[in-house]
């Protein structure tokens, strides 16, 4: 054998182990970051701090998360709650139980909410129990109204030569439905309860902001506001961030300025990645798409851009 194939021998072995190392690095840093992130209720524990909730994308009905906020109320360690918000909005069901886990907190904890880019519709709903509320100037907000979508193709159907018996125990069981055009005593009914929502959120509105029940009507037409136009409409309190939100709880509150804020863990890293729960735009988008549109948290308080 000659010293080229000697060498060559070993730059394949050489090769292979470092290979074998870099993989096994790989392998221990994913699995590190795994079990830091899957520890759940981060900032229930530790020492006195300033709880920091993360409310982020499309609002849905979410027990871990609704069981992490509850438990912020009872812990000791948290002396108030920064509420952060970036969401277009989300289901009328999502929306009013975590305005309720929140307002429960409220009760216990100084509680405010900062609003990022976007906080409109349900992502506007669960910042009303804050005790104070802050958005940037150019924060997108407001949007309080309820929408019901349906989608029905049975011109296309009729194009295609395709047909569609349904059978049903009640006229409305069926409605709304992909295969026929919606009827006027079901169109009645959607409206109806459309209208039995939007009520809940505009009573929601009114108590959180000390408004009177017919200012917010006027103001619940559906349009978006930026934040200093809420600040003007009585929608928000201050235009500001988190830094402004920890002075404000320092002068009104009496929490040290010195409390470190730590973030609370609402799902693992697993859970975000596979979404575990089922619970992502996506699993939203597929209700959307099923048979039957409208089911029971098929009501959105979503933020929609009118679109040209």
């Amino acid at each position: 054998m000659t010293l080229e194939s000697d060498l060559l021998i070993d730059r394949r072995r050489l090769k292979r182990r470092l290979t074998f190392w870099r993989i096994g690095t790989f392998v221990a840093v994913i699995a590190a970051i795994l079990a830091i992130a899957g520890v759940p209720g981060g900032a229930g524990s530790g020492g006195a701090h300033v709880a920091r909730l993360n409310l982020t994308g499309t609002i849905l009905e979410n027990r871990k998360l609704l069981d992490r906020i509850l438990a912020l109320a009872g812990s000791e360690d948290v002396r108030a709650v920064i509420v952060t918000i970036d969401s277009a909005g989300g289901s009328v069901a999502g929306g009013e139980s975590l305005h309720r886990a929140i307002a429960t907190v409220a009760e216990k904890k100084p509680v405010v909410a900062v609003m990022r880019g976007l906080a409109a519709s349900a992502g506007y709903m669960v910042a009303l129990p804050a005790a104070h509320i802050f958005a940037r100037e150019a924060t997108i907000t407001g949007s309080i109204g309820v929408v019901i979508q349906t989608t029905e193709i049975s011109g296309l159907m009729k194009t295609l030569g395709i047909s569609a018996d349904t059978i049903a125990s009640g006229p409305l069981k069926a409605e709304p439905s992909f295969t026929r055009p919606l009827s006027p005593q079901g169109r009645a009914v959607l409206q109806g309860m459309v209208a039995d929502m939007n009520d809940l959120f505009v009573d929601m509105v009114a108590r959180g902001r000390r408004m009177d029940v017919g200012t917010v009507r006027q103001l619940a037409d559906g349009r978006a506001y930026t934040g200093r136009q809420a600040l003007k409409l009585g929608l928000i309190d201050a235009i500001g961030g988190e830094s402004e939100a920890r002075a404000w709880l320092t002068a009104e509150r009496q929490i040290p300025a010195s409390l470190p804020v730590r973030d609370v863990v609402t799902r693992t890293l697993s859970e975000r990645v596979l979404d575990a729960e089922g619970e992502s735009l996506f699993g939203a988008l597929w209700k959307v798409l099923t048979f039957q549109k409208v089911t029971l948290d098929g009501a959105w308080a979503i933020w929609q851009p009118e679109r040209e």
